[in-house]
């Protein structure tokens, strides 16, 4: 695969063009796979190659996020696949399966934002959830390096060091993290993007165990976009409703124990990303 670097020039409006076009270059020519999940396909073929990364690792994120929205009663799906029924299902755009996918998804969340006064003065301190930091970061001239750049990984890194200075904190002391799975090589490259690991040990992470219940974090625990559903304007509110839900103790059968500080991941491409930490 020959990657060219150019330089980040492109018109108003033109973004999501200048996205497939690069894309196409580094493809060799269209595909007539839908767009997304080439794009977001592409990004873990290359991961593949660059890494290593196997396409059981890219299954594994799928099986996790599957067996976690079987606890939550609002997700969309609630079904347990096995590893076998997910790398056997549809192939939509190698590797990505259809059970690798974000449905199309109804759905309505609402968030209620209070300012430490109004919270005092109405003795809410004990349900009230803190945003210690939210940061957005667009486009960077990275985005267009390679297929991996192309899925918004640099803007999702830039956000994501952004949030973890404002708010004081490391990876390391996040407990429970919600994170823009639209197809499940996103949510691997993405663990790489918010430091959990360094680049390319992605799929460690997913093998040793470490993002689910009793590992280091839990990725998703209400299923997230691949089994909770992804109602496009709604999934950052979704997110937010489920990790306040976790940092208050209320989240019932998906509550991580002892939940005190909650990472949101939200990504569109043409582009920003948007990281938040909320805090109890």
């Amino acid at each position: 695969m020959h990657l060219e670097r150019i330089p980040w020039n492109v018109e108003e409006g033109k973004m999501k063009d200048h996205h497939m076009s690069r894309m196409t270059s580094f493809a060799g020519g269209p595909s007539t796979a839908p767009g997304a999940p080439w794009i977001f396909g592409m990004g873990g073929r290359h991961h593949m190659q660059k890494y290593g990364t196997t396409k059981e690792q890219f299954a594994k994120v799928a099986e996790k996020n599957h067996r976690h929205s079987a606890n939550n009663p609002y997700a969309q799906f609630q079904d347990v696949y096995s590893l076998d029924d997910i790398l056997a299902s549809k192939e939509i755009f190698s590797p990505i399966t259809k059970l690798q996918c974000s449905p199309t998804s109804d759905g309505a969340a609402a968030a209620i934002i209070a300012s430490e006064k109004f919270v005092k003065e109405n003795k809410l301190e004990e349900q009230a959830v803190e945003i210690a930091a939210m940061k957005m970061a667009t486009d960077v001239p990275e985005c267009f390096d390679d297929p991996i750049g192309i899925c918004g990984i640099p803007m999702a890194r830039k956000a994501a060091a952004a949030v973890y200075e404002e708010a004081g904190i490391s990876p390391d002391d996040v407990d429970v993290i919600e994170l823009h799975d639209c197809f499940s090589t996103n949510e691997l490259l993405t663990y790489e993007a918010l430091g959990l690991c360094e680049p390319g040990a992605g799929g460690h992470l997913i093998d040793e165990g470490q993002v689910t219940y009793g590992g280091k974090w839990v990725v998703n625990p209400s299923g997230g976009l691949i089994s909770k559903g992804h109602p496009l304007g709604a999934t950052g509110l979704a997110q937010c409703a489920e990790l306040c839900w976790q940092l208050r103790g209320l989240a019932d059968k998906p509550q991580v124990a002892g939940a005190k500080i909650g990472l949101q991941h939200n990504l569109g491409l043409g582009g920003a990303a948007v990281l938040s930490v909320y805090r109890r």
